[in-house]
């Protein structure tokens, strides 16, 4: 009985119809204009349930309908990475079908020429050496899909995007996310069972889903009666109902199984083997010896590979390869498409391959190299890297893997850029290897740690950087060694650590070759930044002027503009005008300069400028600026990209705007490094906690990242505090305050101005603390409290800063650590301050929290003021007070404080303005829930997660002092706050 290929779609019409219908492939083309605009679809299922059948099935209705239809693949390249991949196949296809349009746009974005097909193979010139911006890419892909779609309607495939490449999950995003003009339709499909707690598209699709009009359709697992109608298509003359059965039990639904089953069971006196990959391999055991050897070299590859490529590695002659060829694809081994061959599942190419035995696969991946090297068939850096490792040809996969890590970085992959340089790096762990080669390895560990910086990783930049030194010979260049070192010195100037930065580039200078030359050039500027980041600003002055001298006398325009910036910095002495002139100044140059690090660092500076001042809107305006820039050049977790980011939440978290916090720090589908993630965590946790959350736990769990990153310590050792007050926890909030100025006073200095911020969260736990202990058990406290207001006092005396200014957070902590040591003599009832000396510190605390501008902390301020008024009864003063904490509590959604505010006991003034009054995003969820509607489908709406919808559900609860979401409903309805 001849095995049967199923041409029939089956069981899939609804998903099929629906597919469509979310595409618009049958609304268009649309000439009265009434039509929806195509739509963006994520099509998800198991390895095997069909999709990429659905997809040949869609394709042809969309041809039918008058579509433009094309599609682009992501493979697995196993340990090579190679971004953009399927956007190269789409503009190969695209040059073939619109050159005019490719021509066009190419001329508009040159950008688009890197991602040309035969511009990536080895051996293709080209003239562009400078760094990629990727918003250039990206913009250059939407307009060429867009004016593709201008003579008629466009539908863009992404195929097996569980294989992407972060560059390729990056592209997708912005494609996503940026309407079109013109009807373009994108549909991406990904294995669902591969995506596994770590897998990168994970988080990814979920972020995807949360954008406007990207819609999901998950292909489940053909029921028995499909499956069955199925089979009876692939075997027409039909199967005994034993084979039947068994087949349907087996297959579970997966329609590749099904396939493959009944193809083996129709063969006479063969059955289907127990083990699933002998059922994968049994179509293998019919082909004839010469299409065994293709589909046995073809696996090598991957899921798809190229005529000349078997060509040059099966062995046969060019009879003997098409007989075999015909033959594999006659069997439905393999498909032919183009001048390529694919696996007609990706699964079976990964049985055959795995198949092969350990001497076979290395001497078929050693012909795959001697072919890519010889130019007998064409391919990336990246694929050669790969065939040279497995085929144990470590020397060519050295040199690959440079070339890889360079094409990537080129391209705007910084993750992609840093795995290929680490692969070198390793294969140069061999002192034999590194001893003949002729890599120069401090430029090598310089481009791994610039690109695992660029990717979000510092702390492993810094590491990788040291081993390498420590593996230096004796006899090594001493330039090698001062190129790492002032390497090590730039990236460990926006880390936390113990080490003394400057000695380190102090010495990176000292070797750098003496003379007018980049090396010394390049340490002198790094040099210059680490002494304005250790307050040796004097220095940095003399050494900064001479590496910008020396920069411009060698045309060396970047490190130029790193100079400037540097310089810039110092001008913090002066008024601050002067200091954001200069760095406005520097922003332009750097842009000119296309010194994007040197950009990101002038447009932070300026950003933190701003905000010391508590002039928060022209802050944020910088700071979104960086991480817009930091974006669009695939910087994001990169130094001053990601710094931007976490304080532009801090300043959203200080004004009040909490739901924003929320959004700006749901990760979603981003995939940052550990500690990227632990500080946007935290200052997550800072909202979840003002709203009632325990979440001393989860920040406990931070404390792992003190050391390497102070700026966790900052946000989460506070949230330790707080949590420690409100559960009475005295000695845990002092305990608390002692653990972390350890930590931050070994790696920074012991008197770092946030030791007070840290004191008076202490003390006023300390102080919340008191009224449950005994006598003895208060003047214990006390002396941790002075203890602790005198660290403070030292920090004032101590405080260095070019500009002289302490600005306005400094000075409303440091009133309010002073508050709370008199509230805290007070109570006790020892060297307490006279009443109207407490009373008026408490009021210039209030005002100092109101010039700072952080709201939160000004209504726990009013909060605690109007518990000491209504002590010594100004009972006036307790309902101004506890009414203003009031509705900021409401507007927050702070219910620890209004709990604090009914233990006070003040009554709020009532007015039209009614306590239980909503936000318009409470508003906007509450009535979605009032429709019935649950967290995840309100978050799929609202483009926002569906923790965050959990969240502000609970603080409608409390606002309605309603026990369930129907009640609250209910209240809302009556109260007319819904419709």
């Amino acid at each position: 009985m001849a095995a049967h290929t199923n041409g029939t779609l089956v069981g899939r019409d609804a998903e099929l119809t629906e597919l469509c219908s979310l595409l618009g492939v049958s609304a268009w083309p649309d000439p009265d204009g009434s039509a929806d605009p195509p739509g963006l679809v994520l099509l998800s299922g198991d390895a095997g349930v069909g999709k990429t059948r659905l997809l040949v099935e869609l394709r042809d209705r969309a041809v039918v309908h008058g579509w433009q239809v094309f599609a682009g693949h992501c493979l697995d390249f196993g340990d090579s990475a190679l971004p953009y991949l399927p956007f190269s196949e789409v503009l190969g296809r695209l040059a073939t079908a619109l050159p005019e349009v490719v021509d066009r746009v190419a001329t508009q974005f040159p950008a688009l020429t890197r991602l040309q097909p035969g511009r990536r193979m080895m051996g293709a010139r080209s003239e562009e050496t400078g760094a990629l911006d990727r918003a250039d890419l990206f913009e250059a892909v939407h307009t060429l899909l867009e004016a593709a779609a201008e003579s008629a309607p466009l539908l863009l495939v992404i195929e097996d995007t569980h294989w992407a490449d972060q560059s390729t999950r990056d592209m997708l995003s912005f494609l996503f996310s940026r309407p079109f003009d013109a009807p373009v339709a994108v549909v991406a499909s990904y294995r669902s069972d591969d995506l596994h707690r770590r897998h990168p598209l994970r988080r990814q699709v979920a972020e995807w889903s949360r954008l406007r009009g990207v819609q999901r359709l998950a292909l489940s697992r053909l029921p028995d009666e499909a499956v069955r109608a199925l089979i009876a298509e692939l075997v027409p003359g039909g199967l005994a109902e034993s084979e039947l059965s068994d087949i349907v039990e087996r297959a579970e639904g997966n329609a590749f199984f099904v396939e493959e089953l009944t193809s083996a069971a129709a063969e006479p006196g063969r059955w289907v083997p127990a083990d699933l990959a002998d059922v994968l391999l049994v179509r293998l055991d019919r082909l004839d010896d010469a299409a065994r050897q293709v589909v046995r070299t073809a696996s090598v590859s991957g899921r798809r590979v190229s005529h000349e490529m078997l060509a040059a590695t099966s062995g046969l002659d060019g009879a003997e390869l098409d007989e075999g060829l015909r033959k594999a694809v006659e069997m439905n081994v393999l498909l032919a498409q183009e001048e390529r061959y694919s696996f007609r599942h990706a699964l079976l190419g990964e049985a055959v391959y795995d198949d092969l035995l350990p001497g076979e696969r290395v001497r078929l991946h050693a012909q795959y190299v001697e072919a890519l090297r010889s130019g007998a068939a064409r391919g990336t850096a990246a694929e050669l890297a790969r065939h040279a490792r497995l085929a144990t040809d470590l020397d060519t996969a050295l040199t690959a893997s440079i070339q890889a890590g360079r094409e990537a970085w080129d391209v705007g992959g910084p993750d992609e850029a840093a795995f290929h340089y680490q692969q070198a790096l390793e294969l140069l762990s061999d002192p034999r290897r590194c001893e003949r080669s002729e890599v120069d390895v401090s430029k090598l560990a310089s481009s791994a740690a610039e690109a695992l910086s660029e990717s979000g990783d510092p702390q492993r930049a810094v590491a990788l950087l040291q081993e390498q030194l420590d593996r230096l010979p004796a006899d090594a260049p001493p330039e090698w060694r001062s190129r790492m070192l002032t390497a090590r010195a730039g990236i460990m100037i926006v880390v936390d650590t113990d080490e003394d930065v400057a000695e380190l580039s102090a010495e990176a200078l000292a070797l750098a070759p003496e003379g007018e030359n980049h090396w010394r050039a390049r340490a002198l500027t790094t040099h210059a930044r680490v002494l304005v980041g250790m307050g040796r600003y004097d220095e940095a002055q003399v050494v900064g002027m001479e590496a910008l001298a020396l920069s411009e006398r060698l045309d060396l325009h970047q490190l130029a503009s790193e100079s400037i910036t540097t310089l810039s910095s110092l001008k913090k002495a002066g008024p601050k005008e002067g200091l954001r002139a200069a760095l406005v100044d520097a922003v332009a140059r750097a842009e000119q300069a296309d010194a994007v690090h040197a950009e990101l660092r002038a447009r932070f500076l300026l950003g933190r400028s701003f905000e010391d001042w508590a002039e928060f809107d022209d802050s944020e305006r910088w700071f979104r600026s960086a991480m817009d820039r930091a974006a669009r050049t695939g910087l994001t977790w990169a130094p001053y990209g990601l710094e931007s980011r976490v304080q532009l939440t801090w300043i959203l978290w200080v004004q009040g705007r909490w739901d924003e916090v929320l959004e700006l720090t749901d990760l979603g589908s981003e995939q940052p490094p550990p500690i990227p993630r632990a500080l946007l965590d935290a200052l997550r946790m800072s909202v979840e906690q003002g709203r009632g959350a325990d979440v001393r736990m989860a920040a406990r769990k931070l404390r792992r990242f003190w050391a390497r990153e102070g700026a966790v310590a900052i946000h989460s050792a506070a949230l330790e505090m707080v949590q420690a007050g409100r559960e009475g926890d005295a000695a845990g909030a002092i305990a608390v305050y002692d653990d972390v100025v350890g930590v931050l006073g070994r790696t920074w200095h012991e008197w770092f101005s946030a030791r007070i911020r840290f004191g008076a969260v202490a003390v006023g736990a300390v102080a919340h603390a008191l009224p449950t202990m005994s006598a003895a058990e208060r003047a214990a406290y006390l002396a941790h409290v002075e203890r602790i207001s005198d660290d403070g006092n030292i920090v004032v005396q101590r405080y260095s800063d070019p500009s002289g200014h302490w600005g306005p957070e400094g000075r409303a902590w440091k009133k309010r650590l002073d508050a709370e040591t008199l509230r805290v003599r007070w109570l006790v009832g020892v060297d307490a301050p006279p009443q109207d000396v407490l009373v008026g510190t408490w009021a210039e605390t209030v005002t100092y929290f109101e010039d700072f501008g952080h709201v939160g902390e000004l209504a726990r301020v009013r909060t605690t003021y109007a518990g000491i008024l209504r002590a010594v009864g100004d009972t006036a003063g307790v309902r101004e007070q506890g009414d203003l904490a009031r509705a900021t509590a409401h507007e927050l959604g702070a219910l620890p404080l209004l709990d604090e505010l009914k233990a006070v006991g003040s009554t709020p003034v009532r007015s039209e303005s009614a306590p239980d009054s909503l936000t318009p995003r409470e508003t906007e969820i509450l009535t979605l829930v009032a429709e019935g509607r649950s967290n995840g489908e309100i978050g799929k709406q609202l483009f926002i997660s569906a923790k965050t919808v959990s969240v502000h559900v609970s603080n409608i609860l409390g606002k309605l002092d309603a026990a369930g979401r129907t009640e609250a409903a209910a209240i809302a309805r009556r109260r007319g706050l819904i419709g």
